[in-house]
């Protein structure tokens, strides 16, 4: 079985899974359901995967067999022993990514392209398929460089891409879990109670919480934020510029990298009609009408 298969087949069941417990254990209602944004979102990273597909064919994987076969890296030239060249390349890879996600909340071109995530007015399991394709190509170029740099095994990186995608799936989840074992998975693993603070429209909120497989680094970094202050049902998800229905379209999305501060305040405004008001029934996460 291939690489590409054992990921969909991964995929697929792990995003089948968060889906089905989101209607059995919803944390939150949600503002705008899920018929648009579940297709604008599904659309992007469909979208992703195509143009990855076309511009970076070797994927990270591709990258770790191609520096293996010529015996590139710093673990290579140390003879690091494979399985322990495993264990440390995940870990790497793993504060790779959050070195990344915290530099795409710090550096200001960076941030325009990255905030098309955090624009999403609710915060399901398929936030975490939303990132602009500018966003995936930059971010599988960095990890293809930390591969390479490091001599990562190819088994060690497919392992990483599965868990990492299969832990955003999870972390972004409209899920509940309990208070208990969500403050013990914490510990060790980023949970969807952890993650969704970051997607609180509070800017010292959205500027922590940046992990998506490990807890360790916002920690270690001081990062971490226990509990939105507004709680987890009272907090504003996305950004204060984008609190309408704009969001949940697909062009939108792909052009709001591009877009100049006026044209998206404009617009904003032209949309706040679409916006659910105080006095309008929200959108229980069962379909219902509250």
């Amino acid at each position: 079985m291939s690489e590409a298969t054992i990921r969909l087949v991964l995929f697929f069941g792990i995003f089948a899974s968060m889906a089905l417990v989101e209607v059995l254990l919803p944390r939150r209602d949600l503002s705008y359901g899920r018929s648009r944004r579940w297709i604008t979102n599904l659309a992007i990273v469909a979208s992703d995967t195509a143009i990855l597909r076309i511009v970076f064919p070797m994927a990270a994987v591709g990258v770790a067999l191609w520096a293996s076969t010529n015996g590139y890296g710093l673990f290579a030239v140390a003879d690091v022993p494979l399985w322990l060249a495993a264990v440390l390349g995940f870990v790497i890879l793993d504060f790779a990514v959050w070195a990344e996600h915290w530099a795409s909340h710090k550096i200001p071109l960076l941030w325009r392209i990255h905030k098309m995530h955090h624009a999403d007015p609710d915060i399901d399991v398929t936030t975490a398929l939303r990132f602009h394709p500018l966003e995936i190509v930059i971010s599988m170029a960095w990890k293809a460089a930390v591969v390479l740099a490091f001599g990562i095994p190819v088994m060690a990186v497919l392992v990483f891409e599965v868990v990492l995608n299969g832990a955003a799936m999870f972390n972004h989840a409209n899920v509940k879990l309990p208070a208990a074992l969500d403050r013990v998975l914490r510990l060790v693993i980023v949970t969807p109670d952890m993650h969704r603070v970051h997607h609180s429209v509070i800017r010292r909120e959205t500027d922590s919480n940046y992990g998506f497989n490990l807890s360790i680094w916002d920690r270690l970094f001081r990062t971490y934020t226990d509990q939105p202050s507004k709680g987890h049902l009272g907090m504003t998800i996305g950004l204060n510029e984008y609190q309408s229905a704009a969001p949940t379209r697909y062009w939108w999305c792909l052009a709001l990298p591009f877009r100049p501060a006026a044209a998206t305040a404009g617009e904003e405004a032209a949309t706040c009609a679409e916006k659910p008001s105080g006095n309008t029934p929200s959108v229980k996460t069962d379909g219902k009408v509250a």
